[in-house]
């Protein structure tokens, strides 16, 4: 497929604000909440004829082939160039847990088109989310509020085998090259004795980067990149854990393509 090729970070963004580009962007979220509802109403068999598990995955799988199919489009007119492939190396493998730097709203669709058995932790608004939420909540993604029991269901997740999708930092990056990591990653990883993937996202936009508006049209085509970084040992220690995890992320996005955080109004 056209979008899975290995991309540039370099290839310029044309046409700010542009008619085009304005298409491209609404055109493609109205898609994508269209895909939305339609993932949930192909669900909903799912939650009465299968058993827990098996509901899970199979709605995971569909939320995977959604976002796979969303970012296939916009790559189909040029709105996105994506380079996603080093991912697939985990497909197959033993439970990670998956650490990714946080530059925009993207990212976790980025991780979620191209592993279909991921547990994601996300914030309890887009659980409640009407056209996300339902999906959601089937496919077993965890909500980070309240942290007790967040951290009890991503343990008991990666003991069942599967991968977990947490972003070190919490929220989006708000300063270069990131946010303090926080405690939780490795917290989690130490109770459930797995390893930590790091992951780098490179990305020649600051669309829905923190404080983009949804309104500004953002310059296309963005290219996001995505390789992986190091895999860290089931760490003894969270609090020594996480200052090397920091440092490790500080060192490898020094010299990454990013946007300068914070975004302003006028970032491109």
């Amino acid at each position: 497929m056209r979008w899975q090729a290995r991309s540039d970070l370099n290839v310029p963004a044309h046409g700010v604000g542009t008619m085009a580009n304005a298409v491209r962007l609404y055109g493609g979220l109205a898609l994508l909440a269209a895909m939305c509802l339609l993932t949930s109403a192909l669900i909903l068999p799912g939650t009465l004829l299968l058993r827990r598990q098996r509901r899970r995955m199979f709605a995971r799988g569909l939320i995977s082939a959604l976002f796979r199919q969303y970012l296939g489009a916009m790559s189909a007119v040029n709105g996105l160039r994506l380079d996603l492939t080093a991912l697939d190396a985990l497909r197959d493998g033993p439970a990670v847990l998956i650490a990714p730097n946080h530059p925009s709203m993207i990212d976790a669709a980025l991780v979620l088109s191209r592993l279909p058995d991921v547990t994601c932790v996300m914030k309890a608004d887009i659980l409640d989310n009407l056209l996300f939420g339902w999906g959601a909540r089937t496919a077993g993604y965890i909500t980070n509020d309240p942290p007790r029991s967040m951290l009890r269901a991503a343990v008991q997740r990666l003991r069942e085998g599967h991968h977990l999708l947490l972003f070190p930092e919490g929220t989006r990056t708000v300063q270069t090259p990131l946010n303090p990591v926080q405690r939780t990653v490795g917290i989690i990883a130490r109770h459930a004795g797995v390893p930590v993937q790091a992951v780098i996202i490179e990305t020649n936009s600051a669309f829905l980067g923190k404080g983009w508006p949804l309104s500004r049209i953002p310059a296309m085509p963005m290219v996001y990149k995505v390789r992986l970084g190091r895999r860290f040992d089931p760490p003894r220690d969270a609090d020594a854990f996480t200052s090397e995890l920091e440092a490790y992320f500080q060192s490898e996005l020094a010299t990454a393509r990013l946007p300068v955080f914070p975004i302003h109004a006028g970032s491109r």
